[in-house]
């Protein structure tokens, strides 16, 4: 299928490009299928593949719809892009075949970190830095930063405007759209089934998390929430590249269906108006609330563009400020993606239509 252009940013692309998304039956794959269209990306052809189950489908491309195809190199051919938002053991066999055709990869399932000449990427936070990214004819993955890390960098970078940042400890809420549909559902069949009396389903969690908040799973689960929160601290380094301190972090499973929730405690060198720290936060991809606003919450999140958040002083620390944030999990993380894609396709020569 093919789809109307938008108009480029400075900087990007001027060619045409044709872009494959492997796991289109996923969250992360219809999201990026959706958003896709509505950026600045040139894509002339978006081709959705994904694995046995959702083969033949049509799912919606921006105001369009097209078929699932299967995940095979004659159905890559030609694909000057393609990214990965399958699961993460789907994304490392689709891989080799990308690569044997050419194409440039942007990896969402983190199935890629480990891969050679792989780099964890957030254009958000490359913006926010002011940080060119080094053109490279034949790139290796790119694998795009934890959106719950990509929160976290832009609000800690932007608090520094305000004044130093003596410590910061970072409480995250993870949803269950994290764990993709599988997640949902059994979130979902917890719920129901708890307001009936009926057994619970553990296959994913392996632990009550409806009506309730664990920080950890149980035994069988995988993977564990430690492994996640690792991966945002990993994630967090890697992108900010020293200029702020990674937050001390802990990662709770909340009983939300979609968008990270984050209360974040900075204590500050000095005293600084909370008035200083509204302006130093708010700009590209951070709304502000305002006092008497609503504060900001995961449904009001979802579907936005930006990191929604709140600013009040510690009652007891005068140095001290609370951060009340929330943000659309997939939204960002599709989002990154795009804008890490602009980029690497901008430095390939293969690939542009003639």
């Amino acid at each position: 299928m093919s789809t109307n252009p938008k108009p480029l940013r400075p900087g990007s692309a001027t060619a045409m490009y044709r872009v494959a998304i492997i796991g289109a039956g996923t969250l992360k794959g219809k999201e990026l299928a959706e958003v896709l269209p509505d950026t600045s990306f040139p894509a002339i052809d978006i081709r959705l593949l994904d694995d046995e189950e959702t083969l033949g489908q049509l799912e919606a491309v921006g105001d369009e719809v097209t078929f699932v195809q299967q995940v095979q190199k004659q159905n890559l051919e030609h694909s000057d892009l393609v990214f990965l938002a399958s699961e993460a053991d789907s994304a490392r066999k689709a891989y080799p075949l990308a690569a044997q055709v050419g194409s440039a990869v942007v990896d969402l399932s983190y199935g890629l970190e480990g891969e050679r000449g792989s780099v964890i990427r957030s254009s958000w936070v490359e913006r926010e830095l002011g940080e060119s990214p080094v053109i490279e004819l034949q790139p290796g993955p790119v694998v795009v930063a934890h959106p719950a890390a990509v929160a976290l960098a832009i609000l800690l970078l932007r608090i520094r405007r305000a004044g130093g940042i003596r410590t910061a400890v970072a409480t995250v809420f993870e949803p269950a759209s994290e764990r993709g549909k599988r997640g949902l559902d059994e979130l979902h069949g917890q719920t129901v089934n708890l307001l009936s009396f009926q057994q619970l389903p553990k296959d994913v969690y392996d632990v009550q998390v409806a009506f309730n908040m664990v920080a950890d799973y149980g035994a069988k689960a995988s993977p564990v929430l430690a492994a996640t929160e690792r991966r945002i601290l990993e994630h967090f380094r890697k992108v900010t590249h020293g200029q702020v301190l990674p937050p001390s972090l802990t990662l709770l499973q909340a009983s939300i269906f979609h968008g990270y929730m984050f209360s974040i405690f900075i204590e500050m060198n000095e005293a600084v108006s909370l008035g200083d720290v509204a302006q130093a936060l708010a700009g590209e991809h951070v709304e502000v609330t305002r006092t008497g606003e609503q504060t900001p919450n995961a449904v009001e999140a979802a579907g936005q563009d930006e990191i929604m958040a709140s600013v009040r002083r510690d009652a007891e620390n005068p140095n001290g400020l609370w951060i009340w944030a929330a943000a659309d999990n997939l939204r960002v993380l599709a989002l990154n993606a795009i804008g890490c894609a602009e980029q690497l396709v901008a430095s390939r020569p293969k690939g542009k239509v003639q």
